[in-house]
């Protein structure tokens, strides 16, 4: 049985394409790599299937980006074998080699973004969320080893046209997971 991955989001509703945190969202100079599910900042994030954790680091930090907030991701893969990446977590409660069982909690809703730091030279994109502080799961699906750390590869976002071949639009996944839930 699946989990659906924040049980109080604010809705289930997956963002639709080409909308804000919608997959391979083109944001100009970048696409976004996954969905933001958004949710009330420390709200609970637990694992979609059973698997095991494979890579836990930071995702977002103001010593990469000035306006970004200190983030952490997690990446399990399924038994099924997908791999799941949660990012923008607040927190990691679980460690890399941890056997997670579907529904089990592995951290908390971030806030990626330092409102006070974001001014004329961020990108256009994040300008327009300034003080609106969205706290979201940041989800992205890979068919095989995730992208964790590449050249094009920064915050959830891929600095190239041509979408990697391992990563999967999470869409179709996320809303099988609603006729579970």
């Amino acid at each position: 049985m699946k989990s659906w991955p924040v049980k109080n989001s604010y809705s289930k509703n997956i963002p639709e394409q080409g909308s804000a945190g919608s997959f391979w969202e083109d944001r100009r100079d970048r696409h976004h790599c996954g969905v933001d599910i958004y949710a009330k900042k420390g709200s609970e994030v637990v694992s979609i299937e059973d698997g095991i954790v494979v890579a836990v680091g930071i995702s977002t930090s103001d010593e990469i980006l000035p306006y970004w907030n200190k983030t952490f991701y997690i990446v399990i893969k399924n038994n099924s074998g997908f791999y799941c990446k949660y990012a923008e977590l607040d927190d990691v409660i679980v460690k890399k080699g941890s056997l997670i069982k579907s529904g089990q909690l592995i951290g908390h809703v971030g806030l990626v973004l330092n409102s006070d730091k974001i001014n004329e030279k961020s990108p256009e994109y994040i300008q327009k969320l300034k003080n609106k502080n969205p706290s979201m799961l940041h989800f992205e699906l890979y068919s095989e080893k995730p992208i964790i750390t590449h050249k094009n590869y920064l915050g959830g976002n891929w600095f190239n046209f041509n979408k990697p071949d391992n990563l999967l639009d999470p869409t179709a996944y996320l809303q099988s997971i609603k006729k579970h839930d």
